[in-house]
């Protein structure tokens, strides 16, 4: 069984840093992409970042561009999301996903399921002003 488990999850302060990471077990992902969603109270499920299953391709969000970035270490089945700059409107359960087609790596921005077929149970940040 396919599991994504997210941790790194917070309270941080406007201004601050975060380090989301989720690990993948039940299979491995090196040649399947990756990607960070989140939802904040009362809204609709976000595009945050996307990495290939490369690691040499990401996009990310126009509001997270410059201040977010997105990693992944094939050897250990994970990917990481290094959250900087951090605002209040960043406040959100952060959540992982996979792909389930390899060697794919297309936009992930249409809801409801951004093309990605692996969902972990996320993982809640706050930014407190």
């Amino acid at each position: 069984q396919v599991q994504l488990v997210e941790s790194g999850g917070g309270l941080v302060q406007v201004g601050g840093s975060l380090r989301l990471s989720c690990a993948a077990f039940g299979r491995t992902f090196s040649n399947y992409s990756m990607g960070w969603f989140r939802q904040a109270p009362g809204k609709e499920r976000e595009f945050v970042a996307a990495i290939s299953w490369r690691g040499g391709s990401t996009n990310y969000a126009d509001p997270v561009k410059g201040r977010f970035f997105i990693s992944r270490d094939k050897a250990r089945n994970t990917v990481s999301l290094q959250m900087s700059s951090l605002k209040p409107e960043d406040t959100a359960v952060y959540y992982c996903a996979a792909e389930s087609r390899p060697y794919t790596f297309v936009s992930y921005i249409t809801p409801p399921h951004y093309g990605m077929d692996y969902w972990g149970k996320g993982t809640l940040v706050t930014v407190s002003s």
